[in-house]
Order: C-alpha cells, then structure tokens, then sequence
C-alpha cells in the first residue's frame, strides 16, 4: 500500500474525473463548447526525448504503456514530462488482465499485478489506469450485428445473446457469466488500493467478448458503486455493436477518460468491419463532438490511431475538439 504518498494524491483528485488545474500543460482550443478536452499520446516511456516530442507538436499529456514501472523510474517519468510541460494522465494495466484465469494463482498474480499498476500511476501523477479485466473466445459467438444480449441489471448474468435459439452459444454464455462472476470478485478487491492511491481504475470496452454492448458495459460499471471504478470509453472500439453516441449517452457520469480511433462499418468483413486512420472510417466525429458536449465530459482524449505524423494527429484533434469533425 501507499500510505503516506497516498494521502496527498487523494487530497489533489477529490473527484475521480475532476481534475485540478496542472501546473503543466496547455489548456486545447474547443471553440464555443463548455465542456473542455485534452489531447494526448500515447506512448511506452516518458523519457525526455519523448516527452520533448509529444509536447512540440502541441500536446498536453501522454498515456504510458510501459510496465513494471519502479517507483524511481515513475518518479523520474513525472519529472521529465514536467519539464517538458506535459502531463502523464494514465497508465494502461498490465496487459490484459486474467481475472477470469482457470489457475487461481494466475487469477491471483494479474490482481497483485493491477495493484502495482495503481501505485505506479500514483508515482507518475497519473489520475487513471485502463484495465482489460477478463477475455473470453475460442467458442462459437454471434456476429455483431445479430448479438442481441439479455442479460440481468442486478446480477448482470447473461441470459441470451440472439433472438430465438441460444444453444449454439452456450458454452459462449456459461464462459461470459463465469468471467463476470471473477471480475466483480477482482475489482471489489482492488477498490480499497485505488482509493489509497488516489487513482481510478478504468474499465475499457475492447474486443474481449465481453459486456460488448453500451447497456452492458454501463451496468458492470455501475455494479461496483464506487467512485474508484469509472469507464475508460474507447470510441473506436465496438462500432459494430453500436453507434459511438450510443456508448457516450449509456455511460454518461461514468467516464474518466477517453481513446480516439475510427473504425469503417464492412459487414462482409470479420468483426464486420476493421480499424483506419481517424476520419476515414465510418464515425460521425461532428456528432459524437456534440454529443460529448451533451453529457458533460470533461477531460483527457487520447488518440490511438496512426496513418499520420504527431502534427497531424494535432490538427487532427483540433478540428474533432472544435466540432469541425476530424
């Protein structure tokens, strides 16, 4: 545990998804809209180097990825990205996580391992870490247009996934259930280290096969009633499942932050369709600009996309934040 750093850091964010003023860091253009977004990059290490660059093409923060982060090299990473004028606002966990794993011990380590996430992030600054708490496959699915889940608000047992016959599915079903039951076991646990560390744990829609509709996803969240368990809403992914303004308004008060990529509807591609560069897919950016705007979000937007160079990615979220679409 963190005792000590910890009461400061949460003393900072009294509010997960609220954060105050940085002292680094420059305020993005988002024209005539209230609510305020901020751009940033991702990447492995906040080495000078890259921190120099992402500030350069006008930044204000960066997502790491990098894992088994120390306490000392968290601590030079904070300082560099300072210096820098930027700021590290999240981690992504360790991986996907195996919460759902059949060993106990392996369920055990990914647990230990998120921990260690959470007070990393607390040496880095950083108000969040993205976690992929489960993942299931390797069985037959619906694809995602005729994926019509049912499942309980309360217990958020999955009772079907398409209309009429579910037995195809079933092994899909009994295994989605199974890997729910081991995340709300997981998340409870890691609920009392977040508070400490005065970091949330973001849940991210990702393509697990699981809890893959806006309803779902919002309801798992929601489940733990904590304000240590928030959405990490990637906007690119699980278009195919629902439109982007349909995940915005379900998780609506749930989200800590955000990931920008695009994605092109194809129905007679696998997953019907696949990921491109921002602004060449099938995304409304115009609208989903709006519609953050009507559920109130606030915060970071991190770009995961490629195609372009860092200023372009710039230019990029100017226009989106601006609501001129991408």
């Amino acid at each position: 545990m963190c005792t000590g750093v910890a009461a400061g850091v949460v003393s900072a964010f009294p509010a997960v998804g609220v954060e105050p003023s940085p002292t680094v860091g420059r305020p993005d253009d988002n024209g005539a809209f209230k609510t305020r977004l901020r751009a940033a990059l991702i990447a492995r290490q906040a080495d000078p180097a890259t921190c120099n660059r992402i500030a350069a093409a006008g930044f204000s923060g960066v997502e790491l990825t990098e894992k088994g982060i120390t306490t000392d090299v968290a601590r030079t990473f904070r300082a560099n990205a300072a210096k820098a004028g930027i700021r590290i606002h999240s981690l992504m966990g360790a991986g996907w996580s195996a919460f759902n794993a059949k060993d106990p011990a392996a369920r055990r380590a990914s647990i230990d391992k998120m921990k260690q996430r959470l007070l990393a992030a607390n040496e880095c600054g950083a108000s969040t870490v993205l976690c992929v708490p489960a993942r299931i496959g390797g069985m037959a699915m619906p694809s995602p247009s005729a994926f019509k889940p049912v499942f309980d608000a309360g217990t958020l047992e999955l009772k079907s996934v398409v209309e009429g016959d579910n037995a195809p599915f079933a092994e899909y079903i009994a295994a989605h259930n199974e890997a729910t039951k081991w995340t709300m076991e997981a998340v409870r646990e890691l609920i009392p280290v977040a508070a400490e560390a005065g970091v949330a744990l973001c849940l991210e829609n990702v393509w697990n096969n699981l809890w893959v509709v806006p309803a779902f996803m919002a309801a798992l969240v929601r489940s733990f009633d904590s304000a240590w368990v928030k959405a990490y809403l990637d906007l690119g992914n699980h278009v195919c499942y629902a439109p982007v303004e349909a995940w915005l308004r379900a998780e609506k008060g749930l989200v800590a932050k955000l990931h920008i990529k695009d994605f092109l509807s194809d129905k007679t591609l696998p997953h019907e369709g696949k990921f491109v560069p921002i602004g060449r897919g099938s995304i409304d950016w115009k609208s989903v600009r709006r519609v953050i705007e009507e559920i109130g979000y606030s915060g970071w937007v991190s770009i995961e996309s490629g195609g372009f160079s860092d200023a372009e990615h710039r230019q990029i979220m100017n226009r989106f934040f601006k609501g001129e679409g991408a």
